[in-house]
Formats: C-alpha cells, structure tokens, sequence
C-alpha cells in the first residue's frame, strides 16, 4: 500500500470518528429534553461505520493544488515514484463512510406529574438514552480518532524519512 493511500484512509477515519464524537456529544447534551421544534422528545442519533472507496483521494488534493498553481511542484520525475500526480491514479481508494441515524426506539415514558410536558396520566416521554452506552461509544470514538492519527504521522514519518534518503 502506498502512504498516500494510507493517509488517506487514515483523513477518512478522523473524519468519521469526529462526526461520531459529535452526534455521541449530542445524544449527551439532550439527555432530558422532552420538546423539541419536530414536537415530542429528543431521539437519539445513532452512528453507523462502514468501508466505501473516498470521495477524494489524497492524490486528487495534491493534483488539484498542484494544477492550481500552488507551491507545491514536483521537481523530478523520480520524486514520489509510483504516483502519478499530475494525473488521475488507480481507483479503488478506500475509506470510512459515517451514516447518522436517528433511532427506531421509542421513548421511555417515566412518571412525574409534575413535569410541565407531563400528559394526563402523568407520564413524561424522554429520550431512550444510555448515559452507560453512549459513554462507552465515545471513549471507542476517542481511542479509534487517537488510532486513526497515530497511523496519519507514521504514514507522515516515512514519507519524511524517503525523502530524506534521497538527499
């Protein structure tokens, strides 16, 4: 696998695992709302991962800064050997893909007549929400974004060390 490619997945994942931290960060914060604009409770966002090929390529990127006339420039034609940047590469770019979701539960009904959004039985509908779950999904999204970036500066790191051994 080349280290572009590598980085690449690597962009895709921090950008799943962020967006996933984002709606876990949500489902946190309206954990007792039980109004909202679309009426009834909050319904909880839930996060869904999956292997598609990358909207954009790193490859597409640098091509794209390198066309626009940018300062990036490939000096030789030996630099970066086995990518053709000034053209299209090889599809076949993998990825993550993050699908947001609301959830199919319905809510959980909790008795407190004295809730101003109680109904006639003195019921109150809250979200279905975990504080248990949700905090263990985001101490995955965490430790999968802190993965994701330690693969990106490795891929970085030898990236640096093949052109420092061209010197």
């Amino acid at each position: 696998m080349d280290l572009f490619k590598a980085m690449g997945i690597s962009a895709s994942g921090l950008n799943a695992q962020r967006s996933m931290i984002g709606a876990i960060s949500m489902n946190l914060a309206n954990v007792h709302t039980t109004r909202t604009e679309e009426g009834g409770p909050y319904r909880r966002r839930r996060t869904v991962l999956s292997a598609v090929p990358s909207s954009q390529p790193f490859e597409d990127v640098l091509s794209s800064r390198i066309e626009a006339g940018s300062y990036l420039r490939r000096t030789h034609p030996n630099h970066l050997p086995g990518v053709d940047i000034m053209g299209k590469t090889d599809s076949g770019k993998e990825g993550v893909s993050l699908q947001i979701l609301e959830d199919g539960n319905g809510p959980k009904k909790v008795y407190d007549p004295t809730h101003p959004d109680a109904d006639e039985h003195g019921y109150v509908q809250f979200p279905d929400i975990n504080l248990i779950e949700e905090m263990v999904d985001l101490m995955g999204a965490v430790r999968s974004y802190e993965a994701n970036v330690t693969a990106f500066n490795a891929a970085k790191a030898m990236a640096l060390k093949a052109l420092e051994i061209g010197r």
